[in-house]
C-alpha cells in the first residue's frame, strides 16, 4: 500500500554542512519530522562534494517519514563558479561582468542534463546559455 505524502519540499543546502538551524529546522518542524535523522543523512550523502550548494528534494510522508533526492547544483551556481564570480551582475542586460567558454557551458549543459527539460545536450546548452546571460555573464563562442 502506498503512503500518503503529507509535503514535498526542496532546500538548498551546502554539501556536508546542513545544520538543524533555519532555513532547515523550520522548514522540517513544522510537518514533524525528526530534523536531526534528515541532518544526519544529507550530510553523509554529500561529505564528498563539500563546498558544493546541493538541492535536496524532500518527500514528507503522514507518518512523518520522509524520503529525498539529491539533485545537482544549482545552474547559477556552476556557471558563477566557471566564470570566477562572487555574484552575478545587479544589471544583467547593461553590466556585464564576466564570460564563460562554450566549452564551459557544454560542461555545465552535460553535468545538469539530469534535471533540466531539454532532449539533448545541445537544448541543455542552450538554457544554460541563458541563465548565464540573465546573471550578467557573457558566453564566448
Amino acid at each position: 500500500m502506498a503512503r500518503k505524502v503529507r509535503a514535498m519540499l526542496t532546500l538548498q543546502l551546502e554539501a556536508g554542512k546542513a545544520s538543524p538551524a533555519p532555513p532547515v529546522g523550520p522548514a522540517l518542524g513544522q510537518h514533524g519530522v525528526n530534523i536531526m535523522d534528515f541532518v544526519k543523512s544529507y550530510n553523509e550523502r554529500t561529505a564528498s562534494q563539500a563546498g558544493e550548494i546541493l538541492p535536496a528534494q524532500i518527500t514528507i510522508f503522514e507518518d512523518r517519514t520522509f524520503t529525498f533526492v539529491i539533485r545537482t547544483p544549482p545552474a547559477s551556481d556552476l556557471i558563477r563558479r566557471a566564470a570566477g564570480l562572487e555574484k552575478g551582475s545587479t544589471a544583467p542586460r547593461r553590466e556585464i561582468v564576466g564570460s564563460i567558454s562554450a566549452a564551459d557551458v557544454r560542461r555545465i549543459a552535460e553535468q545538469k542534463m539530469p534535471d533540466l527539460n531539454a532532449n539533448d545536450i545541445d537544448g541543455a546548452a542552450k538554457i544554460i546559455a541563458g541563465t548565464a546571460r540573465s546573471m550578467g555573464i557573457e558566453v564566448e563562442g
